[in-house]
């Protein structure tokens, strides 16, 4: 019997990929919604033009009897939504707005959302490795981190509204990669990177294919629960850096928000509040849950990750002058 998945924020890069990963299993026919077209038609995915933010939504869902909801369309940056007030409502008020249609589409079974370890935040008294069921010490207070602490609320009130229903939420940390573009890529590849003076972070990444095979994974178990994705291992921000040949400037800790303030204007990097306390205090997570209940490994390490950034980056600038270029959209 053929499964009918829907999958919100299509025309963005993990999004559309995650899309086309699902739509390559036969027994399943697949549903990319979006505001916007992406660039190109994906594959074995019928497109549909709609926003969640708008209750139509549920007409889709339940004319099309969707039975497995996969929420790719959090945003991470304001630059990608046009300003902040438009990434809040399309994050928190758009998830909203589809839980609402999931509540009224009896078919549903299953649903997948890609959260994020930003909602742990970051600071001086955090643990070595964060698990699933550990409250964060530094609650976030702005920014992608705050929505989707937001957005966790609501779908944890939606699986008790809906017990009938399995729901696997994904906690992912920095995701990089050859082609992603996110805040961290961004910041990683300025041509001059600011570090906070004093501090060398550990920072844990996932490489964009593991994290969506980690999804991919979570659609065809029909896991349900809280889980931590990353790849083994951390990285001191200084061998980040070192691994992809950018100079670092060191940077007093007070200085920092007027700095990451004028690189998010010229929209260079989005260096917010709880991107800066990452830089500062760094995170890791404890992933034992994810092998636990999705019987997936990474197939990337951090660090590994890392090196295939840089390689990526080293192949791209050695590309002859007018070659061929690779749009490369966000996550």
């Amino acid at each position: 019997m053929k499964r009918t998945i829907l999958v919100t924020g299509v025309s963005r890069y993990l999004g559309g990929r995650m899309a086309a990963l699902l739509a390559a299993d036969p027994a399943a026919e697949v549903i990319g919604v979006d505001v916007v077209a992406p660039q190109n038609p994906i594959p074995g995915v019928a497109f549909v033009r709609a926003d969640i933010r708008n209750p139509v939504i549920a007409k889709v869902m339940g004319e099309a009897r969707v039975d497995t909801v996969v929420h790719m369309g959090v945003i991470a940056t304001p630059k990608q939504a046009g300003g902040r007030s438009t990434m809040k409502e399309i994050n928190v008020i758009g998830t909203m707005q589809l839980l609402a249609a999931c509540q009224r589409t009896p078919a549903l079974k299953h649903l997948v959302v890609k959260s994020t370890a930003a909602v742990y935040g970051a600071g001086p008294r955090d643990p070595a490795l964060f698990t699933e069921d550990m409250e964060p010490r530094h609650r976030p207070s702005s920014g992608w981190a705050k929505d989707s602490v937001e957005v966790e609320a609501y779908v944890r009130g939606f699986s008790r509204r809906r017990s009938d229903v399995t729901v696997a939420t994904l906690r992912l940390a920095n995701v990089i990669g050859p082609a992603v573009r996110t805040g961290m890529t961004e910041y990683l590849t300025l041509p001059v990177v600011p570090t906070v003076l004093g501090f060398d972070p550990r920072l844990q990444f996932v490489h964009e294919d593991d994290a969506l095979a980690a999804i991919g994974r979570a659609v065809e178990v029909r896991a349900h629960g809280t889980v931590n994705v990353a790849g083994a291992g951390v990285v001191p921000l200084s061998q980040v850096l070192r691994i992809l040949g950018r100079p670092g400037i060191a940077v007093p800790a007070g200085l920092v928000p007027y700095l990451g303030r004028a690189i998010a204007s010229r929209g260079l990097a989005d260096l917010s509040g709880e991107m800066i306390r990452l830089l500062t205090y760094g995170r890791a997570l404890d992933t034992s849950a994810a092998a636990a209940l999705l019987g997936f490994s990474p197939r990337w390490t951090s660090l590994a990750a890392v090196e295939d950034l840089a390689a990526a980056r080293t192949d791209r600038s050695a590309s002859p002058v007018g070659g061929p270029v690779r749009e490369v959209r966000s996550a």
